[in-house]
């Protein structure tokens, strides 16, 4: 699949208006360094590498990998939180790789991020409601007394307990403190969030419980996801499109379930059959399947 314009997924009857996020040709390279005096660039590291698709409001898009094949630096270039090293990102009609430095930080009220880690992502010096209300505080929304009640209501929003607003990070389980960190996401009302593996560190019974918390947000307030993530089932819990990176590239891009039951790629494949099932017969069909498509995986690392 070419992945030199962007992959438009999903019916045509699921897409109204025009895309929310539009990004074109995204490419991301670090540089190798040698030298002891003199340091000279000697390759590059292609952690995106052309890498197009759109996301339409109200929609989500899951971008799945294995660890290291682009996706979170994808991310984190959408938001320009990394500068790209070529390519174009256009968001609300604005491309914000070429976007002033105080214009960008005007668009950032629309476009937000959910971390990983629970543990690391929270100022461990600030109690819930300086974390929650500081985006409020960043771009001087209200007063005081208004960003105290805004960020009582976010915590009801996320359902964490807004009496807690004057304790630390510490005091939480990782599951409430990824709520904290939705919650902070949501102050600025933005239209889109990217995702970047929000469960991955979370308990099962745990992750299931935010999963539905941010499909819950989505409908009551038609938010746009960049979901990144590598574990397959919640992808296909959460997105309505799915594009599957390795090495940096886009190998398979389209409607969530058709990616699922007809997957063209021999890298699709082959992680579509490491995913496990409860089934014991229809494991050793997944474990004929995993030899057969072995070779997929070992040429991605």
């Amino acid at each position: 699949m070419s992945t030199t314009e962007p992959q438009t997924t999903g019916s045509d009857s699921s897409r109204t208006g025009e895309p929310l996020l539009v990004v074109k040709n995204l490419k991301k390279y670090f540089p190798i360094k040698k030298g002891i005096l003199i340091d000279r660039t000697v390759d590059y590291v292609k952690a995106v590498d052309d890498v197009s698709f759109e996301i339409y409001p109200g929609k989500t898009l899951g971008l799945v990998g294995e660890s290291g094949s682009g996706k979170s630096t994808t991310g984190y270039c959408v938001l320009e939180l990394l500068k790209p090293t070529s390519g174009s990102v256009r968001f609300l009609g604005e491309e914000l790789t070429t976007m002033k430095k105080e214009d960008l930080r005007r668009m950032r009220r629309e476009m937000q991020i959910v971390f990983q880690d629970p543990y690391a992502s929270l100022n461990p010096r600030m109690t819930v409601g300086n974390i929650v209300g500081e985006p409020l505080l960043v771009h001087k929304v209200g007063d005081r007394a208004r960003r105290r009640k805004t960020v009582e209501e976010l915590l009801e929003v996320v359902g964490f307990n807004p009496d807690f607003v004057n304790r630390y990070p510490h005091e939480f389980s990782g599951g409430q403190r990824q709520r904290i960190g939705i919650a902070r996401a949501l102050a600025l009302n933005p239209r889109l969030i990217v995702c970047d593996e929000p469960v991955s560190a979370l308990d099962v019974s745990i992750q299931a419980q935010i999963l539905n918390l941010l499909k819950d947000l989505q409908a009551e307030f038609g938010l746009a996801y960049l979901f990144v993530a590598h574990d397959l089932a919640v992808v296909r819990t959460m997105s309505d499109d799915i594009a599957v990176m390795n090495k940096g590239k886009i190998v398979e891009a389209g409607p969530s379930e058709e990616v699922y039951s007809n997957p063209k790629d021999e890298y699709t494949k082959a992680l579509l059959a490491a995913v496990p099932v409860p089934d014991p017969h229809r494991m050793r069909e997944r474990k004929e399947e995993r030899r057969k498509h072995k070779h997929a995986l070992a040429e991605s690392l």
